[in-house]
């Protein structure tokens, strides 16, 4: 009669790891949120659209003869 080995299997352990997966996807979302649409996205600059570009072009007129 052959030999016949006993496997168990335990499954389960410790949850950290799916904690620290949740608590850094919640990070992450709040860090969009705020640099995004939240109180942070208003503060790259001034919110001005007003641009006054002062450029001064050759003439194109011939030169006269």
């Amino acid at each position: 009669m052959p030999d016949r080995d006993t496997v168990v299997v335990k499954d389960g352990g410790s949850s950290i790891g799916t904690i620290l997966g949740v608590i850094a996807i919640i990070l992450v979302l709040a860090g969009l949120w705020y640099f995004l649409i939240g109180p942070g996205a208003g503060s790259r600059g001034s919110n001005s659209n007003d641009t006054n570009i002062n450029v001064n072009l050759p003439s194109l007129a011939p030169a006269a003869s």
